[in-house]
């Protein structure tokens, strides 16, 4: 499945609805590669559904992603998309990263958290670069939206859920699979976690 149709199938929840802030510039430019840990990560935000047919309710969920080990490094859960939510795992990712001699980006969408003075204080406080993707512009964090297909997939597979514990039970339970269990062919048959691991090994 091609990245613009994944795109069409995640996109419902929109972030960039609200009081505008300050944007940024689009630094990755989709260079979706690097041998390098905790220097290009990526975030968004995307909705997920419980309930029945007559009173669908949804949670959030606001994951850091790492595009050179596919871990998901921190991430939240919450029935409101608001600036807190997205900055509980940005201070996640800040107290996990190692001293390292280069400075990381975090890319996101426009949206109205990733604009707000909050996020962007924290970010210039710890030296991270924010990069933003160009507006109505899914492709340009494809890693992100890539992620939120598989997880969508494979946890609504044959399965509904009917209250909010058991909803986030299951994606704890999921996110932990993908890092710890689920090895990949682009990590030389590691896990995100084993080959952050053995990443860090080699430049540390």
């Amino acid at each position: 499945m091609t990245y613009q149709r994944i795109c069409i199938i995640n996109r419902k929840y929109n972030s960039a609805l609200g009081p505008q802030g300050k944007k940024a510039k689009n630094l990755l430019h989709r260079r979706f590669d690097t041998h390098l840990p905790f220097q290009k990560m990526v975030t968004d935000v995307s909705e997920f559904r419980y309930g029945n047919k007559t009173q669908e309710e949804h949670v959030y969920l606001s994951p850091i992603k790492d595009i050179c080990t596919d871990e998901i490094v921190s991430y939240s859960i919450s029935k409101h998309p608001t600036t807190a939510f997205v900055v509980k795992p940005l201070d996640a990712l800040i107290k996990l990263r190692p001293k390292l001699n280069y400075r990381m980006t975090l890319h996101s969408d426009q949206g109205v958290q990733y604009q707000s003075v909050q996020w962007r204080k924290k970010l210039k406080e710890n030296r991270i670069f924010q990069s933003m993707s160009r507006r109505a512009t899914c492709l340009d964090n494809a890693p992100m939206e890539s992620f939120f297909h598989t997880m969508k997939v494979e946890l609504y597979h044959n399965k509904e859920y009917t209250t909010q514990e058991e909803l986030v039970n299951a994606m704890i339970s999921w996110i932990s699979y993908y890092n710890n269990e689920r090895i990949k062919v682009k990590l030389k048959g590691k896990t995100p976690v084993e080959y952050r691991h053995l990443a860090l090994r080699n430049i540390v």
